[in-house]
Formats: C-alpha cells, structure tokens, sequence
C-alpha cells in the first residue's frame, strides 16, 4: 500500500483526488488538507499529491522535499526557472522525487503528443484552450505546453515562421504568443476543460480537441503518476513515459 497525502484536499479537484485514492486498492489515503491546517497527518505519507493554486504550490513542493516525501504536483503557473529551482531543491535531498504535469488527462497528453507529430506538415497552427470562467490563469498550463512541444517539433524540423500580415489589431485579438505560437483563451460558463490545435494548409486544415467533461478523466492519470514517482529519480516532467509515449 502506498501512503498519500492530497493538498487541496477540499478544492473540487482535491475532493475527486481523495475520492479516487479511497477506491483504490493500492492506495491509502492518510491525510487531506488545505491551506492553514495542520501538516502533522501528511508526514506519515509517502506521496503527497498537489492541486492547490500556483502561489502556494512552491512552498508546498519544498515542505514535500524537505520531509523526504515525494510528490505528484497538477497545479498549473510553471516556468523554466521554477522547475530549476525544484531540481536544486531535490539535489539536495536525493532518493526524493517529484512530478510535475500541466495536464493528468490521457486525452490531453495524446492531444499534446498528436499535435508534435503533426506540426511539421502544416504552414500555421495556433492553440485554443477552452475552460471555466474559475480558473485562475491564462493561457492554461497545458496550452503553454502545447505551444512549447509544437514549437520544439517545428524547430526541429527547421520549418520557417508563420504566415501572418497582421500589422493593426485590438490589444488581445491575436491571442498570446507562446514560443512563436498563437495561444486563445476562453473563459466561458458551462465548460469544464478543452483545448483545439489548428493546423492549415493551403486548401487544408487539420483540427485536433481534447474534451474533459468531469475532474474523474484525470484520476487515471494522477494514480499512475503516484505509483511510479517513487521510481523515477529526480524531478519528472509530464505524464508521456508513463503512457510510453516519451
């Protein structure tokens, strides 16, 4: 049995999580907290796991390190220098680990994997990320990832830039750009989580989208990355080699 600890144990995504780890038969659920509550329950944890909001998610990923407990970390606002400064806290502590994805959805991975692979084919693509209007940030953390893996795939291929005159626009109309890629974000009452990538061509167009409907499409993600972090050394990036597809 494997020992875990949720943070943001009373958010709706940390209520689905302690629900999933409860049903598991792998897994024992020691302690579920939030901010301001007493930590002294999570220490008996093995993997504590993350959903919380990107200006406690530090603090929380080195109290983890620091009590040699590994973590398996979904929140969102993730920058080059931070994972940097994770993996200066972890070589500090090594036999500790952590986790780190911008999307636990399987759908999503494979939209983000699929749409790498495609990249290279197609003159333009832009990112459309679609979520309800309570999420805290913009772009969404997976939206950047997109961006970033369709721009390292373009790159690689040694495509040119875009094509694009826009020379006169409204502050926002052309989105943000992540990497030399396009990013839209919609906030919208009713939705839960989405994402489309755009490809064209001339006298073509591909489209590739990603629907969640319910926090439940991340929980198969999130228990698998809980019962490998322990064997992966260091700070992990991602969900794709527990799927194979790395």
């Amino acid at each position: 049995m494997i020992k875990v600890a949720v943070f943001g144990a009373k958010g709706r995504m940390g209520r689905e999580i302690c629900k999933a780890v409860d049903e598991a038969v792998d897994l024992q659920l020691v302690a579920g907290v939030d901010a301001g509550d007493d930590r002294t329950e999570v220490e008996k944890a093995q993997v504590v796991i993350d959903f919380t909001h990107p200006d406690a998610v530090m603090d929380n990923i080195k109290w983890c390190i620091d009590h040699g407990i590994n973590a398996v970390v979904g929140t969102t606002g993730f920058s080059p220098a931070k994972y940097d400064e994770v993996r200066g806290w972890l070589a500090a502590k090594p036999g500790v680990n952590v986790l780190i994805a911008s999307n636990f959805s399987i759908a999503a991975v494979l939209l983000m994997h699929f749409a790498a692979k495609a990249a290279p084919f197609f003159e333009s693509v832009e990112v459309i990320e679609l979520h309800h209007p309570r999420k805290v940030d913009a772009p969404s953390g997976t939206a950047i990832t997109t961006a970033n893996v369709i721009a390292g795939a373009r790159a690689d291929a040694d495509c040119p830039p875009m094509p694009d005159a826009t020379v006169k626009e409204l502050d926002g109309a052309r989105g943000a750009v992540v990497d030399g890629v396009h990013v839209h974000s919609v906030r919208l009452q009713g939705l839960f989580a989405h994402e489309e990538v755009v490809f064209g061509n001339p006298g073509e167009m591909l489209t590739i989208r990603d629907d969640s409907f319910h926090r439940s499409s991340y929980m198969p993600g999130v228990l698998g990355a809980v019962r490998a972090v322990g064997k992966r050394p260091g700070l992990t990036i991602g969900i794709d080699d527990l799927l194979g597809i790395a």
